[in-house]
């Protein structure tokens, strides 16, 4: 399986792709920042994200996307940006079929380094050590996307295969009648 992982933000979106599977070795595809200015107007730092993201869809052919769930802080407009990224991630991986996975992120700090409650640095080491790295990822959001992308694997992969199950058993219920 492969899977993007998506940080969003409105000033650095991080963008990381990761293959494997539950309970064999993951590997590192790709993971770097997209990045719009602080000057440019909201919607055209959206349109910058959507063809970031677009792009990287078309260049590594995931499997799923996994994208951080915005979760409530103090700070009004960092959540609104968040959000808006967000929205524009799910909005390209939508219209392209893939399954989506938002994760909050104690729940990717805690499928990482066992801690729902890890910092930063906690996550960026696990995320080396997962990916057997030899340098941490940076910035922070270029190791979150990874994070999130391995979650997925590890948690929402399995998800959407019951998820699909069950579908798939309702499907023959209501065929039979």
């Amino acid at each position: 399986m492969r899977v993007l992982g998506i940080d969003p933000g409105l000033t650095r979106c991080g963008m990381g792709v990761v293959e494997g599977s539950v309970g064999r070795p993951l590997t590192l595809v790709d993971v770097n920042v997209l990045r719009t200015s602080a000057d440019l107007p909201v919607p055209e730092r959206l349109v910058t994200i959507e063809r970031g993201v677009e792009a990287w869809i078309e260049e590594h052919a995931p499997d799923a996307v996994a994208i951080e769930r915005v979760f409530a802080r103090s700070d009004v407009s960092t959540v609104m940006g968040t959000a808006q990224a967000s929205g524009v991630a799910m909005v390209v991986a939508a219209r392209r079929g893939l399954p989506i996975g938002l994760h909050t992120p104690s729940e990717v700090k805690a499928a990482v380094s066992g801690n729902g409650r890890a910092d930063k640095a906690q996550v960026g080491a696990m995320v080396t050590r997962i990916l057997r790295l030899d340098v941490t990822p940076k910035p922070a959001d270029a190791a979150d996307a990874l994070a999130l992308a391995i979650t997925y694997i590890w948690r929402g992969g399995a998800q959407s295969r019951i998820d699909a199950a069950l579908a798939a058993a309702r499907q023959q219920v209501r065929s039979r009648r």
